[in-house]
């Protein structure tokens, strides 16, 4: 399968909806739809419960209106990364850290080819995913990368 351009932390995005449930005064920073402009290109993405406590990440990305989607428990379990209603062979394993953080470990059949942190603002706001990508793959460049997603 060739693989899209995917957020880095659409990875740790899923951040935004872990990091919310951890501590009641924050239940609801995470989930809602947050947009992504540069550099890495127009997407946008809605956190909602989802997986008994998790949260189902749903992106769609650019002009192509490409759907990726992410039923995470954030509790480090892998899970698949379902694109156009169809496994990609992509997984997350994502764990909250607490109300404000989460780490993304990124697997692609099987084997591993990045990680991501995401810090979710304190008026949850803005997310920030830092992700370290040790493979290089089509739309998805080794090296540390950061992306800046921004609550609607």
């Amino acid at each position: 399968m060739t693989r899209l351009k995917r957020p880095s932390i659409v990875y740790a995005l899923a951040l935004a909806g872990a990091l919310a449930a951890s501590i009641p005064l924050h239940a609801q920073l995470g989930v809602g739809t947050y947009t992504r402009t540069e550099p890495q290109g127009a997407m946008t993405l809605t956190v909602g419960p989802c997986c008994n406590g998790g949260f189902r990440l749903t992106y769609v990305i650019g002009q192509t209106n490409m759907t990726m989607t992410v039923d995470s428990p954030m509790d480090g379990t892998e899970v698949p990364v379902i694109i156009a209603g169809k496994p990609s062979g992509e997984t997350m394993a994502i764990k909250r850290l607490d109300a404000h953080h989460a780490t993304t470990v990124l697997k692609m059949n099987g084997q591993p080819f990045g990680t991501s942190t995401s810090t979710l603002s304190p008026d949850g706001k803005t997310l920030t995913v830092v992700s370290d990508m040790v493979v290089e793959a089509p739309g998805q460049p080794k090296g540390r990368q950061t992306e800046t997603w921004v609550r609607k």
